[in-house]
């Protein structure tokens, strides 16, 4: 399986707002007494720009939209956490932690919408075994599809033996450990602090405070030869240095979709360390960052279906 796409699926924010579920667990999201309509018009106005600047970079990028009677989906945005596609035409659904969040599946409007752009899609694959063994997709899950390898960072959105039990079925080797915040808290998601490319890894390594564990994940990242850029606590949670997608455009090119703090985030060394293994594409995505508490890789979902 290829490592990168140049085929995405992002979801507009038609709903955007402080999300009082989600906050329990994520400590990256920012209440403000800005009134809703201002927060889902900033929202609105920064995932256009985004969506424009990836399309002018010969990214495909495919929009899930709302549609009259859906229910109202304040992390709607964040499609990557209940969907991930395979190149067997297949669409794995998986289990969300709060309600409002299991409101964003979409299965029937997901299909109609990849193959309306010539996109296969054999059948969906659903892993919703219950509310208690949760596994919120490429947000819980960090993938090195060429190498077979899924790292995850154990918490409430991503269980352990859910995790395997995944893994097993689809042939990917599993790597599990713990990751806190520097507060001491888990990191509600593992693409919060952990990035795969094609040739590099950005993780926050003193996040895992189990020398073991950390161990683990440094010795098998070295096993496939790659660049480890490591991050600061303060990198990966006050600019989602980690929450980064490299991707291949329709050229073939190496590209890196990270936001503009993410951007600003990275120091000289590192920058460059990025800039080697793909053109960074900087998005200004501050009020979703800031209100919905992810960042720009958790606005992707990779397309990697065959074509019909």
């Amino acid at each position: 399986m290829s490592h990168t796409t140049h085929s995405i699926i992002m979801v507009p924010p038609a709903d955007f707002h402080f999300n009082e579920e989600t906050a329990q667990d994520n400590e990256f999201q920012h209440k403000t007494d800005e009134p809703h309509y201002l927060i889902k018009e900033s929202a609105i106005e920064e995932f256009n720009l985004m969506v424009n600047q990836l399309r002018d970079h010969h990214l495909e990028v495919l929009l899930l939209n709302k549609k009259h009677g859906d229910p109202e989906m304040p992390d709607g945005v964040f499609p990557n956490n209940w969907f991930c596609t395979r190149p067997d035409g297949s669409i794995d659904i998986f289990p969300m932690k709060t309600e409002n969040r299991r409101q964003e599946v979409r299965i029937e409007a997901l299909n109609h919408l990849l193959q309306h752009n010539g996109y296969k899609v054999s059948q969906a694959n659903d892993f919703r075994y219950g509310h208690e063994r949760l596994l919120e997709g490429t947000g819980a899950m960090v993938f090195d599809h060429r190498n077979k390898k899924a790292y995850a960072s154990l918490s409430d959105r991503c269980n352990q033996q859910v995790f395997h039990q995944y893994c097993q079925e689809r042939g990917y080797q599993p790597i599990a450990f713990h990751s806190v915040s520097s507060k001491g808290t888990p990191f509600y998601h593992t693409n919060i602090m952990m990035s795969i490319g094609e040739q590099f890894a950005a993780v926050c390594l003193d996040s895992i405070k189990d020398q073991g564990e950390r161990e683990t994940v440094i010795n098998s990242l070295r096993q496939d030869n790659k660049t480890i850029i490591d991050l600061e606590h303060e990198q990966v949670e006050h600019s989602f240095c980690a929450n980064i997608l490299q991707l291949r455009n329709q050229r073939n090119e190496p590209l890196i979709v990270l936001s503009q703090a993410a951007f600003n985030g990275f120091d000289k060394k590192q920058r460059q360390q990025l800039e080697a293994q793909g053109r960074p594409i900087p998005c200004d995505i501050k009020t979703i960052e800031s209100v919905g508490g992810g960042s720009a890789r958790c606005m992707i979902a990779e397309n990697f279906l065959p074509r019909q």
